[in-house]
């Protein structure tokens, strides 16, 4: 069951943008992609890359809420 993701307590919804080595890495990947000549290979390749990444993308951005709404009762706790 995919849990949804909420957005409203994320400091900054651009995360990834600001990791230089994450974009470093993404395009490295996506060079390699072009010297695939089989179109059809290369669409399903890139297709699965966008799926995994944003399948890792609402994973950490779960998680952060999770840890934040933890932060936040630690909080009130002390």
């Amino acid at each position: 069951m995919k849990k949804k993701r909420n957005t409203k307590n994320m400091i900054n919804v651009n995360w990834k943008n600001r990791s230089q080595s994450y974009l470093n890495e993404m395009q490295s990947l996506l060079d390699r992609l072009q010297s695939i000549e089989d179109k059809e290979l290369k669409k399903e390749i890139l297709y699965k890359i966008l799926k995994c990444d944003n399948e890792l993308t609402i994973l950490a951005e779960t998680l952060f809420d999770e840890y934040y709404e933890k932060g936040k009762k630690d909080a009130r706790k002390a």
